[in-house]
């Protein structure tokens, strides 16, 4: 853009037609961020309303927004249940394990991808990202008979086994992205200095890279955290997560206590939310590192 059409432009926003025109652009961000607000939070406070109504009046109609009575008899019940404690001691072992393996294996594999040249670089980058496309049962029954095969059912190895196979794609692909944004010129400068390959890695691109690791690990621990159908399948009463074994605890062929799921699901949930807020600013950073690179 020329300083002629910035001065024309300036100009022209300054005009009645131009205000006007910001005032509606600026009116539909906002109601756009509104609707995605509510889309986004109404299922959370359904969440909360139900963990804290009475179980006589969960399923009251008309529903109302807020309930009459309140109650923290389901938290109480929650809290109150030893096999709560250990579904979470189970998935906070799992996740944290796959994290830590998906990145441990990805930062390699997307710094091979982004910064080395060789034979069938492209081909094998898009054969990774294609186990991604395979249906999730299609893997589950594959994964089931090689696990009864090693005596790994019911494990803690072969739900982080079957984790890392979804996670470790998408976080290659990741972090290749980041690795494609960090200029080729602090390994040559790292290079002229003496340094060897292994310590340009670590000592000179892993620093930098901290933000794309940080996004890669919290999205497979997240991956981890969340999954129902692997956890339910391969592993048994003593190794199940938290989805599986909430809906195990509260749900039943006679009946299902539905404030107390909810309960439990916003108790489990506080973790990720608090990691994620914590750890936002290398999140948001990871994952749009090397969105604009060429």
């Amino acid at each position: 853009m020329t300083a002629l059409d910035a001065r024309a432009l300036a100009s022209a926003s300054t005009t009645p037609r131009g205000i006007r025109r910001r005032g509606r652009v600026r009116w539909g961000m906002w109601i756009t961020l509104v609707i995605i607000a509510l889309f986004t939070f109404a299922p959370i406070y359904w969440l909360l309303v139900t963990s804290i109504t009475p179980d006589a009046l969960v399923f009251r109609f008309p529903p109302t927004l807020w309930p009459s009575e309140i109650t923290l008899d389901h938290y109480a019940e929650v809290l109150g249940n030893p096999a709560i404690f250990g579904y979470l001691r189970n998935s906070v072992i799992v996740s944290v394990i796959t994290a830590i393996l998906s990145v441990v294996v990805s930062m390699y594999m997307g710094y091979a991808f982004s910064k080395y040249r060789f034979a069938g670089r492209k081909s094998l980058m898009y054969f990774v990202l294609s186990s991604q496309m395979f249906p999730q049962a299609l893997l589950l029954v594959t994964l089931y008979l090689v696990f009864a095969q090693f005596g790994l059912l019911n494990t803690y190895l072969a739900l982080i086994i079957s984790f890392t196979t979804f996670t470790l794609p998408l976080c290659v692909w990741m972090l290749k992205g980041f690795f494609d944004a960090l200029p080729d010129d602090l390994i040559e400068a790292a290079r002229i200095d003496g340094a060897g390959p292994w310590r340009i890695f670590h000592s000179v691109i892993l620093p930098l890279a901290a933000p794309g690791l940080v996004a890669a690990g919290l999205f497979a621990f997240v991956r981890g955290w969340n999954d129902f159908i692997f956890a339910l399948t391969l592993a048994g009463p003593d190794k199940q997560t938290l989805p599986p074994g909430l809906v195990n605890t509260f749900i039943s062929e006679a009946s299902t206590s539905w404030p107390a799921l909810m309960a439990a699901s916003l108790l489990v949930s506080v973790p990720v939310c608090v990691a994620f807020i914590m750890l936002q600013r290398f999140l948001v950073g990871g994952i749009t590192a090397g969105a604009v690179k060429g």
